[in-house]
């Protein structure tokens, strides 16, 4: 039987919808409509589980850690009572076998006391969408009656500075908007106080292309490189970290990453979906209805079950072989690593293309590249 390659991290909806309308959302606004079917939120005997089956995959690899993400829609519309079952049958069937590393991913509207009671009683830590100042914020991510969202969310955050909660506060994930201008979505970002800034591009396909695409232009790539020119060059800021800016920086110099969107690793993530099916990445729900589905559950398959399923296998498969003949004699292809899977789609041939955003992703990959080792013998230098 084919050796498994193990997960370490499970993505769980324990809620299915949002309390916003954010008009870029993977889930709900663009190709996919699969949520449709699924329940509101995930059924405790569903979370039950789901925590048996990740400890049984924890003791079959010997997993010294594994990492759990809160997600929905709006994981907090999940309620605190079930949330809290969730994180105690997890605690409960991982105990003397693994670590686990938990976190939700949040709008932080619904946030109060209560919910900050809970994380600290069970170390919960707290990421954070926002897409910058509320001119910026508000492009895009409105409430469902189109009003701002802006001052539920300072307020959720100003909950998560305060010293008690400080250290549970882990970061803030932030969509490009071209149409912002990048050195003030920046500062706006940095005065949260966040530990780490993730910048995604927005879900694109070669059907559905992103704003301002024009495969002669970079313009992400130039929006990123002055965030990028901004943090390098001050080392204060870099106490806040980047992770794109990061990876790339670090595959420059050689190192190994393991991410969805740079490099050229496996990937060692599942979603788990509010009624239990096991699903890819939901990045792929922008490319076409049911993408991300693999026809397999935690109810009737294990995770070494899933593993070897040839949808899985597929989607998880890193190195040039995954990738489109003209990625793999390209120059930056150990940086860029093909880009987003769910970004190289288009209906004519599935994903065997380069990424929708491959010239950004050229001039990006290359410019840090360059910058970086062009720095490496100052940096000895200065060591020594």
């Amino acid at each position: 039987m084919r050796e498994v390659n193990p997960f370490v991290e499970w993505i769980v909806k324990i809620a299915q919808p949002c309390n916003l309308a954010c008009d870029y959302c993977y889930v709900y606004e663009l190709r996919d409509r699969t949520w449709r079917h699924k329940p509101a939120v995930m059924a405790n005997e569903t979370a039950d589980q789901l925590a048996r089956r990740i400890a049984e995959h924890a003791r079959r690899h010997a997993l010294p850690t594994v990492r759990v993400v809160l997600h929905g829609g709006e994981p907090l519309l999940a309620g605190p009572a079930r949330v809290e079952h969730f994180l105690e049958v997890l605690n409960q069937e991982l105990r003397g076998t693994a670590d686990c590393d938990i976190s939700v991913q949040s709008n932080v509207t619904l946030l109060n006391p209560s919910w900050m009671d809970l994380f600290r009683r069970h170390g919960v830590t707290v990421g954070v969408s926002l897409d910058g100042s509320r001119e910026a914020n508000d492009r895009h991510r409105r409430a469902r009656n189109g009003r701002s969202s802006y001052d539920s969310v300072q307020r959720g955050l100003e909950l998560l500075r305060r010293p008690e909660n400080k250290a549970l506060f882990t970061g803030l994930l932030c969509t490009v908007d071209i149409a912002n201008p990048p050195l003030q979505v920046y500062e706006a970002l940095l005065a949260e106080g966040p530990r780490a800034i993730d910048f995604l591009l927005p879900h694109a396909t070669w059907e559905h292309p992103p704003p301002g695409h024009d495969p002669h232009r970079t313009p992400y790539a130039n929006w990123l490189l002055e965030v990028f020119e901004r943090w390098y060059t001050a080392p204060r800021q870099k106490t806040t970290r980047i992770r794109l800016f990061e990876n790339l920086m670090d595959l420059a110099l050689g190192g190994h990453v393991r991410s969805e969107s740079t490099g050229l690793g496996d990937t060692d993530f599942l979603v788990v979906e509010s009624d239990g099916t096991i699903e890819l990445s939901d990045s792929l729900k922008a490319t076409r209805n049911g993408a991300a589905a693999t026809g397999v559950d935690i109810f009737a398959h294990d995770f070494d079950t899933v593993a070897r399923h040839p949808v899985v296998v597929d989607a998880r498969r890193g190195g040039l072989e995954a990738l489109a003949d003209v990625c793999r004699d390209c120059e930056v292809v150990r940086l860029c690593g093909g880009g987003l899977r769910a970004h190289r789609f288009d209906p004519r041939n599935g994903f065997a293309n380069p990424s929708v955003y491959c010239a950004d992703l050229r001039v990006l990959t290359t410019r840090i590249r360059d910058r970086v080792l062009a720095d490496v013998p100052a940096r000895l230098r200065s060591a020594s």
